[in-house]
C-alpha cells in the first residue's frame, strides 16, 4: 500500500472491510451450518487453480482469469456464503510476485461479488444446492440474475481500483465493454458445472473448464504476440527520431490521431490495430534519407526534394517483409499523396489514395502544425484545425477532416511538451521547412 495515493488506500479497506463484514455475517447467523463443506472444498480448489493461471492484460499490471465460472457454479450449489468463501480464496493465489495488499483485494472483491450474486440467485427464486435434473430449466433465469450482477460488480470494483491507483490514465470502456459482454457469454460455464454436478460431481468442473482453459492460453499467446509486434514497431519508431530531436514523439501522436479519426468512421477492432501500426511506422521510410536533407536549413535542390519523395517507398522497402502490418503499407506509402492528385510518390487523386493514407495525411499535418519545430513554435490546436478545413478537398480528404475534427471537439488533443535540445545541439543548422506542415512548404530551387 506504500506506493498507492491515500483515496486508493481508503477504497482497498472499504472493500476488504465490506468483504470481511459480510462474512462475519454469515457466521454469526449460522448461514454457514447449511453449507456442503466437501462441495465447497471442490469448488474452492478449482477456484483457485484459475486465479493462480490468468491471463495478462494490456492494462499495466493487470489479468484475467475463468475463475468466475467457479465462483457462479458456488453460486448455485453451496449458496450466497460458500460462493463468497470460494472468492475469498483468491488470497491464497500462488501467482509469483503478486503483493499482500492485492490479494486481499482481489479475496475481497470476490467475496462482495459472490455473496451478492447468490443473494440475487434466492430472490429470484434459485435453490442452493445440487440441481435435480427435472427441475434443471428452474435455474436458468435465478442463475442469469446472478451472473448479470457477478460480472458487471467485479468489472467495476476492479476497474474503479485501477483508475484510484493510477495504473491507468482512463479506463478503456470500448475494451471494457467488450470483455465484459464475451464474460456474460462464458457465464454459461458455471450453470453447466452445476447442472453436470448431479450427474458426475466434481469431474464436471473439469469437463467444463478443461476447454476453457485452452481457449484463454489461446488468448494469452495472442496478447504475447501483440505485445511483440509493439516493440518491433516501437524500436523502429525509435530509430527514425533518433533523426531530429524536434520530432520526438511525433510517430505516437500521429498514430494516435490516427486511431481517432478510423474510430470515428467506424473501423474494426482488426484495422484498427493495422492504423495504428500505420500511424506509428508512417515516416521510417526516413531512415533511408540522408540527416542533412532532413535538416537542411533553407530550400531544398531537386535531387534533395526527390530524397524527400522517396522516403514514402523508402518506408515500404523497410517494412514490406514484416507480415503483420497487413493495410498499413498502404498507409505508409501513400500518406502524402494529396486529394487533388498533386501529392507524391504516385499523384493519386481522391478516392484512388487508400483509406489509410488519407487518415495518416490528416493526423500527421494536425500533428505537426501543434508541434513545436526549431523554427517556430506551436500553433494552436484551433488553428491548426482551421487549416485543415481549408485544406479539405485540395490536400485532405474532406470526410477524413470532418471525423477528426469531430473527434478532437469531443475527446480532445493534448498537445506535446516542448522537447529540450541536448547539449550541443543548439548550434546546429536550423530548419526552416517541414515537408509534414501545410502551411510551410518545402521550397525547392533548380540547380541548373
Amino acid at each position: 500500500m506504500r506506493g498507492l495515493p491515500w483515496y486508493a488506500k481508503l477504497y482497498l479497506t472499504a472493500v476488504i472491510a465490506v468483504a470481511f463484514g459480510l462474512l462475519g455475517h454469515g457466521l454469526a447467523v449460522g448461514r454457514f451450518e447449511r453449507v456442503d463443506w466437501s462441495t465447497l472444498l471442490v469448488l474452492a480448489l478449482l477456484f483457485l487453480v484459475c486465479e493462480s493461471v490468468p491471463t495478462l492484460l494490456n492494462v499495466k499490471q493487470a489479468a484475467i482469469s475463468v475463475s468466475f465460472s467457479a465462483a457462479l457454479a458456488a453460486v448455485v450449489l453451496v449458496g450466497p456464503p460458500g460462493a463468497a468463501l470460494v472468492g475469498m480464496t483468491a488470497v491464497f493465489s500462488v501467482r509469483p510476485g503478486l503483493a499482500l495488499t492485492k490479494r486481499l483485494f482481489n479475496g475481497a472483491q470476490f467475496t462482495i461479488c459472490g455473496y451478492a450474486a447468490g443473494e440475487v440467485f434466492v430472490r429470484l427464486g434459485g435453490v442452493a444446492g445440487v440441481p435435480e435434473i427435472e427441475n434443471f430449466e428452474e435455474l436458468i433465469l435465478p442463475f442469469a440474475g446472478a451472473a448479470a450482477v457477478y460480472v458487471p460488480l467485479n468489472f467495476a470494483l476492479i476497474a474503479v481500483m485501477l483508475s484510484l491507483a493510477a495504473q491507468v490514465d482512463r479506463v478503456p470502456v470500448r475494451g471494457m465493454v467488450q470483455l465484459l459482454a464475451s464474460y456474460l457469454g462464458y457465464a454459461t460455464f458455471g450453470l453447466l458445472i452445476a447442472g453436470l454436478w448431479a450427474t458426475v460431481q466434481s469431474i464436471s468442473a473439469v469437463l467444463v473448464l478443461l476447454p476453457l482453459f485452452v481457449a484463454r492460453w489461446a488468448f494469452g499467446q495472442y496478447l504475447a504476440q501483440q505485445r511483440s509486434y509493439d516493440a518491433t514497431i516501437a524500436a523502429l519508431c525509435q530509430a527514425v527520431e533518433t533523426k531530429d530531436y524536434y520530432t520526438r514523439g511525433h510517430c505516437t501522436r500521429v498514430s494516435l490521431a490516427s486511431t481517432m479519426i478510423a474510430e470515428e468512421i467506424g473501423m474494426g477492432p482488426e484495422r484498427l490495430r493495422a492504423i495504428r501500426y500505420a500511424g506509428m511506422l508512417h515516416d521510417v521510410g526516413k531512415l533511408g534519407v540522408p540527416t542533412k536533407v532532413l535538416q537542411k536549413e533553407g530550400p531544398l535542390t531537386e535531387e534533395e526534394y526527390a530524397a524527400i519523395q522517396l522516403h514514402p517507398m523508402r518506408g515500404l522497402e523497410i517494412v514490406r517483409g514484416i507480415d503483420f502490418l497487413d493495410e498499413a503499407f498502404a498507409g505508409i506509402m501513400h500518406h502524402h499523396e494529396r486529394h487533388d492528385g498533386t501529392g507524391y510518390p504516385m499523384g493519386l487523386a481522391g478516392d484512388e489514395i487508400p483509406e489509410f493514407a488519407r487518415i495518416i495525411a490528416v493526423a500527421d499535418a494536425f500533428d505537426s502544425m501543434t508541434s513545436d519545430r526549431s523554427y517556430r513554435g506551436a500553433r494552436p490546436v484551433p488553428v491548426a484545425i482551421e487549416e485543415l478545413r481549408k485544406a479539405a478537398g485540395t490536400q485532405f480528404d474532406p470526410v477524413m477532416v470532418a471525423a477528426f475534427v469531430k473527434a478532437v471537439e469531443r475527446d480532445g488533443w493534448e498537445a506535446p511538451r516542448k522537447v529540450p535540445v541536448p547539449p550541443g545541439e543548439e548550434a546546429e543548422t536550423v530548419v526552416i521547412k517541414d515537408h509534414d506542415d501545410p502551411t510551410t512548404p518545402i521550397q525547392v530551387v533548380s540547380e541548373r
